[in-house]
């Protein structure tokens, strides 16, 4: 970090805490990807064209055995456990939120047990790489950067980027966002990419999301950029916090990783995504865990749709 986030940092013990804690999970700032990518610029039809498969295999034509996985018949999957309403773990102790209840409908199509194990977002692609997990679920955005490590599925979800401060911040959304304001992010995410690359700012990096949000909430940090589905599964009434402006976010759609090399997986999971969007799960669920979007306006924005470019949404 720089000197400015050094100086206010070394005044407060539990940042100097998180700050050796990043350390520990490989720490420095968000990787450059030569052109900045600027998460806020809106849809690149074109871009998400070039990623989308035409169609995708018939379930019935797919071969279990070549999945490369590394338990037969089960989808081993790394993902968060604290970022609703997306991935997290219920009081019961069950994975559950919508990337891992949609990914559970996508194996049950393949006839396929998921198994979920908590990670830490800036080690889970490297982990999909290594094969320590079949897939990655969690509210991954599709870059360009990403895809030198992985490989993806076709995209199920796009996002929204959000600034969380506290009710009473003069900070009104990203515009405010300039040298001076201490900017939290989770390291390692198109928010951080963000912060760093498109803003030419240094925020303060955190391993995960209630860490940067119990910051914002102690005024240890002005701001959080964040998903804003993650903003507003933190986001509580007498937390004396506020989403300050939440702009879309359809330039890179959001997918599972795979590893890049193993072309048979990504081939099921896609047919097995196509199927639940042709049955209706996809819409269901959608609704289910996004309540603000409630009809097929919200859940398909600026032309964007989920799956292959052979398969339809469903009309309500």
């Amino acid at each position: 970090m720089k000197s400015k986030a050094l100086k206010w940092l070394t005044a407060l013990p539990v940042a100097v805490a998180l700050s050796v804690s990043l350390a520990a999970c490989g720490g420095g700032s968000a990787q450059s990807s030569g052109s900045p990518t600027d998460a806020l610029q809106g849809s690149d039809q074109t871009s998400l064209d070039k990623y989308t498969t035409k169609d995708v295999p018939a379930l019935d034509k797919i071969d279990k055995s070549k999945l490369g996985l590394i338990s037969d018949g089960t989808l081993r999957v790394g993902t968060l456990s604290d970022a609703p309403p997306n991935i997290f773990i219920d009081p019961s102790g069950k994975f559950t939120g919508y990337d891992n209840e949609l990914l559970r409908a996508i194996g049950a199509k393949l006839g396929l047990k998921v198994e979920f194990a908590s990670t830490d977002f800036s080690a889970l692609l490297s982990q999909v790489k290594n094969k320590q997990f079949d897939v990655g679920s969690s509210s991954i955005s599709t870059t360009d950067k990403r895809r030198e490590t992985v490989g993806f599925t076709n995209g199920y979800d796009f996002g929204y980027m959000a600034v969380v401060t506290k009710s009473d911040s003069k900070i009104k959304g990203f515009a405010d966002l300039k040298d001076g304001v201490r900017i939290g992010v989770v390291q390692g995410t198109v928010q951080d990419d963000y912060v760093t690359n498109t803003l030419k700012l240094e925020p303060v990096r955190f391993p995960d999301y209630n860490t940067v949000y119990a910051n914002v909430k102690s005024g240890q940090v002005d701001a959080w950029v964040a998903p804003s589905q993650q903003a507003t599964g933190q986001v509580k009434d007498g937390d004396n916090t506020k989403i300050a402006e939440k702009v879309v976010n359809t330039q890179n759609f959001t997918a599972y990783a795979v590893n890049k090399d193993n072309q048979p997986l990504i081939d099921a999971l896609n047919a097995g995504l196509d199927a639940v969007i042709a049955d209706g799960t996809w819409t269901k669920l959608t609704a289910q865990w996004y309540t603000d979007r409630p009809t097929a306006k919200e859940q398909t924005p600026q032309g964007w749709k989920p799956g292959s470019k052979a398969v339809q949404v469903p009309a309500k």
